[in-house]
């Protein structure tokens, strides 16, 4: 029997936007480093992401290494666009921002991210920064315990998908009616962490696991969105993978695919860690 591994890991820097796939990662309280940190949101302080903007999949940022301690910035690239670093804002006056109808309070960066985010969608646009994850976030409390914070993802800090479960969705898209849209890859689903060697679907049963030496609680099943429809590597959409979790994996009113962690410690996460589930 083969041992469960993790497989790959991702990074996102600026929400929505194409990120790396390092070899290794360090796991903070509130999500991988350097994940999720920038946000960038309309002229009214509202995200924007891939629901509202497809075409942010089509962006890629990476991390830039700061001095000593200090965290770094990123840079921003496209096709068609110059390429931009942008610095970690300075100290700073927060404002509040809002992700699905919730105010997050972050740190604007500089008007030339702005000015490229605004000449690449087309529309005015700034680019934030969360500054302090440790208390600008609570998570949601029915799915956390107090005192846990989240980075600027969705609701929680990590999403894990199990290459075995996209493997039997896959199966399902090809029996159906739009075959021809699959296979779907991962990156689709743009999850923090991907393991391979469980069985699928196994994931609706854990509660916590361990991969390598860190530890997290599974908060929940992760319901399914727009942005899964949407080609990263074109920014166009079809109807997959949402028709087919519709008919299969409607679980309560989400259509579920993976599911989202709490570290309950840190440490380092590497490609080819051990996965196992402890309860």
């Amino acid at each position: 029997m083969t041992t469960p591994r993790l497989s790959a890991l991702h990074i996102y820097p600026v929400k929505s936007v194409q990120g790396p796939a390092p070899g290794e990662a360090a796991v903070e309280p509130w999500g991988l480093a350097g994940d999720r940190r920038w946000l960038v949101v309309d002229k009214d302080g509202r995200a924007i992401t891939q629901r509202e903007q497809p075409r942010l999949a089509l962006a890629r940022a990476r991390p830039v290494r700061g001095g000593g301690a200090a965290p770094g910035g990123i840079t921003l690239g496209a096709e068609g666009m110059e390429e931009l670093t942008v610095a970690v804002p300075g100290a700073g006056d927060a404002e509040p921002v809002r992700i699905f109808g919730d105010p997050v309070d972050v740190v604007a960066a500089g008007a030339e991210a702005g000015a490229w985010f605004s000449e690449f969608l087309g529309v005015r646009a700034r680019l934030t920064y969360l500054d302090d994850p440790a208390r600008r976030r609570p998570i949601e409390p029915e799915y956390s315990l107090p005192g846990e914070t989240v980075n600027l993802a969705d609701s929680h800090p990590l999403l894990l998908a199990a290459s075995s479960s996209l493997a039997a969705l896959n199966s399902l898209v090809a029996d159906g009616d739009r075959p021809h849209e699959g296979p779907l890859p991962m990156d689709r689903f743009r999850p923090n962490i991907v393991v391979d060697g469980t069985g699928a679907w196994a994931e609706d049963d854990w509660r916590v696991v361990r991969i390598g030496e860190v530890v997290f609680r599974v908060a929940k099943p992760c319901a399914r969105c727009v942005i899964t429809t949407t080609d990263q590597a074109t920014a166009t959409r079809g109807r997959e993978p949402l028709r087919t979790l519709a008919r299969h994996r409607r679980i309560g009113d989400g259509l579920m695919f993976g599911v989202k962690l709490i570290p309950r410690s840190t440490g380092t996460l590497r490609v080819g860690d051990t996965f196992s589930v402890l309860e």
